[in-house]
């Protein structure tokens, strides 16, 4: 699996805004609004539906990385988006650092395994430190969307 076999290349942002955790899954889901993925009427349930799987254990991997997951019946298959925040954001990361990089997931309520083979591959990606730090460092969305798809291909 690819990570651009679920990214929707138009649900992706160089420069994140948000503050905190709430903001930034308001920003990434917002994302996927635009993108065509949801229904804005949808967006808040989404919201609600990620926030619920956070209180349950935060998808802050580490190393700067947070990977904001769960299931919706909005969705017919795999969906994600994706962000960088230049400043980082508190997301009670298991190694207590602050997050930059953010792959969200929805995946449909019955869906187990494109959902799990997305989240192994993207944690299989982001352990190297030098494409963690292109990511970072990317100026626009076309920068990101390149990176992701050389390491995509590199690695397939």
């Amino acid at each position: 699996m690819k990570i651009l076999d679920f990214l929707n290349e138009k649900a992706i942002s160089a420069d994140l805004n948000s503050e905190d955790k709430k903001g930034v899954i308001q920003e990434l889901t917002g994302l996927l609004v635009k993108a065509g993925e949801l229904k804005p009427r949808m967006k808040d349930t989404v919201v609600k539906i990620l926030l619920n799987r956070e209180a349950l254990g935060s998808t802050g991997i580490g190393q700067g990385v947070a990977i904001p997951h769960g299931k919706s019946e909005y969705v017919e298959e795999l969906v994600g988006a994706f962000g960088v925040s230049k400043k980082g954001i508190n997301f009670d990361s298991l190694d207590g650092e602050l997050a930059y990089i953010f792959f969200l997931l929805l995946a449909p309520i019955e869906s187990s395994g494109p959902h799990l083979k997305a989240l192994a591959r993207i944690s299989k990606l982001l352990k190297d430190k030098y494409f963690r730090d292109s990511l970072k460092s990317a100026e626009n969305e076309k920068a990101l969307l390149k990176i992701i798809k050389e390491e995509d291909q590199r690695r397939a």
